[in-house]
């Protein structure tokens, strides 16, 4: 528990002292005066109000814990699903770049592979590649959004060795799957164009193994039977020429449903054909009869203000002793009832005031002030920052939420650093020299958010920004800064997207501007996969 005023604290003795030591000189002076009528009427009044100053000392005591601005209630908080463990494995070979489905094999199962996250929210979804080699990329997680950053980014430049080789795919996946605790079936869906080269015998003994793990294979089928030929493009889209192999013939690849069959079979799967237009809805139809295990998750809700407690028990305290000793008691009771309405703890702070009053720049070094003064400080800080944020004071606001996003507290230090990314931005279209290193800092901080809470759109969309387009970002970052609590230590709430200014890039042209930048980083990784392989492995088929 934290008090967001704890200087009041120091009230809590003052106040039951005061109130217990009133009752004491009222009961005594209501004695002295009942014994000038009759000894009979002074024993009576003795007998009654013995507990009175201890009633009132109590209650002065809660009303300063009240009035000190308690806050709790941080409590983890349980919610079951019932999840099924499933693995997709992705063929990134370049046979997957074949045009002869729109836009190409590897972009159907891509788009399939995302429908398919979408129709199995809740379950526990997992993601790996593969070309000569099987590369995991996301192990078992609820968190489909996470699977979704890995399928923009698939492309045959990230497989060190090239070919197509289905067994280690199975192999992986089979072990990724036997790790899976609990009772749920296990499913590993595997997206290819069957070209398996003459890796097949070790794809039909790879197929086996998984069956005797229990893992239940389905193999999606993409491309078309006929043969087509493997397009190379430069880093803008261009047609350059086809691929060929080392005696300069020109490749031609199709789809091998003979080999997806065999594969099938022997591990006692489902095959998904290539002309079903909805292979993803028929992916969930077949994993809808399949048991699922009952897992749980928990959350932690935020700090909650907890004054209203100690304060309901100093009034439930004084309507006991009104029914019993009405005098002093009534006075209390309307010195507690009007006194909370008007009390420090109770009004906004001049940090709150200033941003009613549009000033965000005196709001955030009011906020400063409240951080100095120890006051809720984590808060504190985040409130100066952001209003910093929104004066366009950003060394101040990069300072301030730095210190924020030290807090123990996951949501706070979320928004501190989603708004430390926002200045970054905002720094780096300001500063043409040093624009590199400040967005490579906007993008770290955006990361260590997306960790904190990795469904944030906003978060996903600016470090989308940050990473491929380095021409200036849009205004406000795509999500601007979080407006302050309207009460001083107040938990922040959720931020709300700025108006757009005149000078911000819509949808379409940022989306235009990713789609060319990774274009070009996909041409540099080439590059340098090239080098590091030396040229590849003559002989060996590389698609």
């Amino acid at each position: 528990m934290i008090f967001e005023f704890p200087g009041l604290l120091v009230l809590v003795p003052v106040l039951a002292f005061v109130g217990g030591a009133l009752a004491m000189l009222a009961r005594r002076r209501r004695i002295r005066l009942a014994r000038i009528w009759s000894s009979g009427l002074a024993k009576a009044a003795r007998a009654n109000g013995r507990w009175s100053p201890i009633a009132l000392a109590a209650v002065g005591a809660l009303a300063g814990f009240a009035l000190a601005g308690p806050r709790g209630g941080r409590i983890e908080v349980a919610s079951e699903t019932r999840a099924l463990s499933l693995i997709m494995a992705i063929d990134i070979s370049r046979s997957m770049l074949a045009e002869d489905v729109v836009p190409s094999r590897l972009g159907r199962a891509v788009r399939e592979a995302r429908r398919l996250i979408h129709d199995l929210e809740g379950d526990r979804v997992g993601l790996s590649v593969f070309a000569g080699r099987s590369y995991i990329l996301a192990p078992l997680t609820v968190d489909g959004s996470a699977i979704t950053l890995h399928l923009d980014a698939l492309d045959p430049d990230i497989a060190s060795q090239g070919g197509t080789s289905l067994a280690a795919a199975l192999r992986q996946g089979g072990q990724l799957l036997g790790a899976a605790p609990g009772i749920a079936d296990r499913v590993l869906v595997v997206f290819t164009d069957g070209e398996a080269h003459d890796s097949l015998n070790e794809a039909l003994v790879a197929a086996r193994e998984i069956q005797d793990l229990g893992v239940r294979l389905i193999l999606v089928g993409e491309g078309d039977a006929a043969p087509s030929r493997i397009p190379i493009r430069d880093a803008r889209g261009t047609l350059l020429e086809y691929k060929r192999d080392e005696q300069g013939n020109l490749v031609e690849t199709k789809r091998r449903d003979d080999v997806l069959q065999m594969v099938a079979e022997a591990a006692g799967g489902t095959m998904v054909p290539a002309d079903v237009p909805d292979q993803a809805g028929a992916i969930r139809d077949l994993v809808s009869a399949f048991k699922r295990m009952p897992t749980s998750e928990t959350r932690t809700a935020d700090l909650r203000p907890l004054g209203w407690v100690p304060l309901l028990g100093a009034l439930l305290l004084l309507l006991a002793h009104t029914a019993l000793r009405r005098a002093a008691s009534l006075i209390v009771l309307a010195g507690l009832v009007l006194g909370p309405g008007t009390s420090a703890a109770q009004r906004p702070s001049p940090g709150v005031k200033a941003l009613e009053e549009g000033n965000p720049a005196r709001a955030a070094t009011e906020f400063l002030e409240e951080a100095r003064k120890g006051t809720a400080t984590d808060t504190a800080f985040y409130n100066a920052g952001t209003a910093a944020l929104a004066a366009e004071r950003f060394e101040p606001a990069e300072a301030a939420l730095a210190e924020a996003a030290k807090s123990l507290d996951p949501d706070l230090r979320y928004r501190a650093l989603y708004n430390l990314g926002v200045a970054g931005l905002y720094m780096a279209a300001q500063d043409s020299v040093g624009r590199d290193s400040l967005l490579d800092q906007a993008a770290e901080h955006l990361r260590q958010a997306l960790m904190l809470k990795p469904s944030s759109e906003r978060a996903k969309w600016n470090l989308e920004l940050t990473i491929r387009d380095r021409n200036p970002p849009p205004s406000g970052g795509g999500g601007g800064g979080s407006p302050p609590p309207q009460r001083g230590g107040q938990q922040p709430p959720s931020q709300g997207s700025p108006p757009p200014s005149s000078g911000s890039l819509t949808q379409t042209q940022a989306e235009q501007i990713l789609n060319s930048v990774e274009r070009e980083e996909r041409a540099t990784r080439a590059q340098q996969l090239r080098k590091l392989r030396g040229g590849g492995v003559r002989g060996r088929k590389d698609w």
